[in-house]
């Protein structure tokens, strides 16, 4: 019997517990932790964001219990809600963000998908050695790796990028200083650092594709491409699918990236949404905003990934 059982059982034997109650006295210690470490923070976050919470008035009281019941801050409503909304920055971080989005899934579904077909092909030795390769990145800490990235795509002729450009004669490009140039170098380094855990999601899902489907469509004449587009991809879909959602919501809160580079420059022109927030709370000091601009942000990639969910039926078979 385990512990877990013997538990349940003394228990179920105090006389004002039934086994239902029992059962929710098991879970009451991950509950309080949950509570502790997830929502008491974003139910704090919820209540500074309508508040005029600032440094000076914030930390104005002493003590924990001053700061938990919001110093001197003032109840503003709805204000900082209404402030970010009209605020021309925050539709050029919340455009970007979600361009950022776009192109940097599609461009981690190529590069995995890609790199997927090659490292499960019959035709290539020591796979074991290249999946092995394959996931090294993440065993590295990813500030560490952005920041190898800043120094590839170094504005200075010694970066590695501009190397290779003025190897083929061509001349070195301030690659952080352009919008768009810095955009790219941003989603180049998104798919480097979320390429491993696609690559394992879609190595998994590729093994679990029948090979008597393959063989059938290729009694039928079917080539390489008809049979992938029309066997290998709706095998794959719904796994790749699930990663492409778990990485695209990674995308939406990435901060290192642009903060690293040249924070979300130049002039702020790719200032992603977190790190839009970050300026307003602790560069600016206003702390008020820049909950509201986290609550906001909680609030689209909550429904973005229900939506996914939902639409991708990726719930089907689970209770309700």
């Amino acid at each position: 019997m385990s512990t877990a059982t013997r538990v349940a059982n003394r228990v179920e034997k105090v006389p004002f517990l039934s086994r239902g109650d029992a059962s929710l006295l098991l879970v009451l210690p991950g509950l309080f932790i949950f509570s502790a470490f997830m929502l008491f923070p974003v139910v704090y976050l919820v209540g500074i964001s309508f508040t005029n919470a600032e440094p000076a008035n914030l930390f104005a009281g002493e003590g924990v219990v001053s700061i938990l019941t919001f110093g001197d801050a003032t109840f503003v409503g709805l204000k900082n809600y209404a402030n970010i909304l009209t605020d021309p920055q925050f539709w050029n971080s919340f455009g970007i963000t979600w361009l950022f989005v776009a192109t940097s899934v599609v461009l981690k579904i190529l590069t995995s998908l890609s790199i997927a077909l090659v490292v499960t092909s019959d035709l290539v030795r020591g796979k074991r050695f290249l999946r092995s390769f394959i996931i090294f990145p993440m065993g590295l800490p990813p500030i560490f790796t952005i920041t190898v990235w800043r120094g590839i795509f170094s504005s200075a002729e010694f970066g590695l990028m501009n190397q290779f450009l003025t190897g083929f004669g061509f001349e070195p490009v301030a690659w952080l200083s352009g919008r768009w140039t810095a955009f790219m170098a941003y989603n180049i380094t998104e798919a480097w650092l979320a390429y491993p855990f696609m690559v394992i999601i879609t190595v998994s899902a590729l093994q679990d594709v029948s090979e008597e489907l393959h063989e059938a469509a290729v009694v039928d004449g079917a080539g390489f491409v008809s049979r992938f587009l029309h066997v290998t991809l709706p095998s794959i879909k719904r796994p790749v699918l699930f990663a492409t959602i778990l990485t695209s919501a990674a995308s939406f809160q990435q901060f290192l990236i642009p903060f690293v580079f040249n924070e979300g420059g130049p002039a702020r022109a790719n200032e992603l949404l977190i790190v839009y927030g970050y300026r307003e709370a602790l560069q600016f000091q206003e702390y008020g905003r820049g909950a509201a601009i986290s609550i906001v942000a909680l609030v689209f990639i909550g429904a973005f990934m229900w939506l996914n969910v939902k639409k991708g039926r990726l719930a089907d078979g689970v209770n309700d």
